[in-house]
């Protein structure tokens, strides 16, 4: 086994993961430290070692509030059970598991980005442990980057200082962490010309930016998204409008009075810890920027387009997260709302609503209509109108999810099965959830290697035939208490929406 390697910064040892065939390396410095100067820099080269780095333990976290200090939280009870654990500035280190005996294996690589709306969440989750996939021929990465303020603050200042990048240093940390892994994974007996980025919410969002960004050119292979298509089938964005970079220079000039500074020099001073609980408090939020350099737009609608990484990848969602509907309060309200965005059809998408809610005033408290559904529907048909045969494999994920809290197949519970970390997890989950966990993590780990989800179950039996998505045979394999694939087309509310939005 590989328990010792030789990177390009120096010489790193590893331990045996739970099972001795994999090693495991967590803590490995792949940028310098973003403290001081290199505050709101792009990231810049790890210094060179003497010696041994004992890569034992997991680095400290990003900067952001107290995982798990919530006790009513569901993630507080999830995975962030740990309020003690260590958070420092100091934050960009990376983590391997490699199955290889020698560095010149060329295993498939996955590269991971963890989620948390760009403002929470680390590498050290449990559900994250690459131990499962790695066991499957894998080499595993998981990338630590900056959060919130720290990652994503802009100001005319940082523009003038380094103007080739002036914003995204969360998603920077990114793209530079894959850059170390494409330059170092080899001596881990990974292959640099075969890897697969990947990420859930934040981080399947950070993968179409990742995909899109015109600086990425053959920097990885394949990618999944997984719950991070943002495109809303009504005429508002899910989570505010796209923010260029006048616009989030001018909170940062904004943010500098509300610290009472007047220089970037001066920000940079202050105390990490205080700049976090004063992040905290301002109470608005950090994220992505279209630069016009890294981001040059807005990523689903670059994708749509085109103008992206023309790579297999694979989209998918549970079932129950983030439905969607009218931002209105009554049903005069949402009449008029339907007035002005369909005109002559308005009564058309009434009866649709009403038919599929039980009626509009069911309407205005719950919807059928998922945005992330409705995000792959409106990519497959935009791939139709290019001619991109490029290959996308699609999901939908919601099996009985076991616990006193009956949470259903809530926004991120699919991780504990494509990881197969179920064992570390306190929900009662039985046999059918391993079962299926077990062929969740197959298809992952087959697209990783090969770009093809199909394959073989550990018992030598061919798992379910998974096809491609194509908006005229939208196949998208369900995951309840079996896998299964359909290809039903969409319900008429969602033919409606398709049909009526172009954007």
């Amino acid at each position: 086994m590989l328990r010792r390697v030789t990177v390009k910064n120096g010489v790193i040892e590893g331990l045996p993961a739970a099972d001795p065939r994999i090693t495991s390396f967590k803590g490995i410095p792949f940028a310098a430290p973003p403290v001081g100067e290199n505050r709101w820099r792009a990231p810049q080269p790890a210094k060179n070692w003497d010696g041994v780095l004992y890569a034992y333990k997991f680095a400290p976290i990003s900067m952001q509030h107290v995982p798990g200090e919530d006790p009513e939280s569901l993630y507080s009870r999830e995975w962030n059970v740990d309020t003690s654990i260590e958070m420092s500035e100091d934050s960009l280190y990376l983590n391997v598991w490699t199955p290889a005996g020698s560095p010149d294996e060329k295993l498939p690589v996955f590269v991971w980005y963890f989620g948390g709306g760009l403002r929470e969440g680390n590498t050290a989750e449990m559900e994250f442990d690459g131990e499962r996939i790695a066991r499957r021929g894998i080499v595993v990465v998981t990338v630590n980057y900056r959060l919130n303020v720290f990652g994503f603050l802009c100001h005319p200042e940082i523009t003038a200082e380094s103007p080739a990048t002036p914003a995204n240093f969360g998603h920077l940390d990114q793209q530079f962490g894959t850059r170390w892994v494409k330059n170092n994974i080899a001596a881990f007996g990974g292959d640099p010309d075969n890897i697969t980025i990947g990420g859930q919410s934040a981080g399947g969002g950070s993968v179409m930016t990742q995909v899109t960004s015109p600086q990425n050119d053959g920097l990885f292979q394949k990618a999944i998204v997984d719950s991070g298509l943002m495109m809303s089938p009504y005429p508002y964005s899910m989570f505010g409008p796209d923010k260029y970079l006048d616009m989030a220079e001018q909170q940062g000039v904004d943010f500098f009075k509300y610290l009472g500074v007047s220089s970037l020099a001066e920000a940079r001073k202050i105390d990490a810890f205080t700049l976090r609980d004063k992040c905290e408090a301002y109470g608005k939020g950090w994220g992505t920027v279209k630069d016009g350099i890294f981001c040059v737009g807005n990523e689903n609608k670059l994708y749509c387009e085109n103008k992206c990484q023309r790579i297999p990848m694979m989209f998918g969602h549970t079932l129950s997260e983030f439905p969607q509907k009218p931002k209105v309060r009554t049903a005069e309200e949402f009449k008029s709302f339907a007035r002005e965005t369909y005109g002559a059809d308005a009564d058309t998408f009434l009866k649709l609503c009403a038919s599929s809610n039980g009626s509009i005033t069911e309407m205005l408290s719950k919807s059928s209509v998922s945005h992330l559904e409705y995000s792959i529907r409106k990519i497959g048909r935009a791939k139709a109108a290019t001619g991109d045969k490029t290959p996308m494999y699609c999901w939908a994920f919601e099996p009985e999810i076991p616990g006193w809290d009956n949470p259903g197949a809530f926004h991120s519970s699919d991780l504990w099965f494509f990881f197969e970390t179920l064992a570390k997890c306190w929900r009662p989950f039985v046999g059918k959830h391993y079962d299926l966990a077990r062929q969740m993590c197959n298809y992952w780990s087959n697209f990783i290697r090969s770009g093809d989800p199909n394959g073989q179950d550990a018992d030598v039996s061919d798992m379910p035939l998974w096809k491609p998505y194509t908006d005229s045979e939208p196949n998208r394999m369900f995951f309840t208490d079996t896998a299964h694939l359909s290809s039903k087309g969409p319900g008429p509310l969602m033919k409606f929406l398709l049909n009526h939005n172009s954007d």
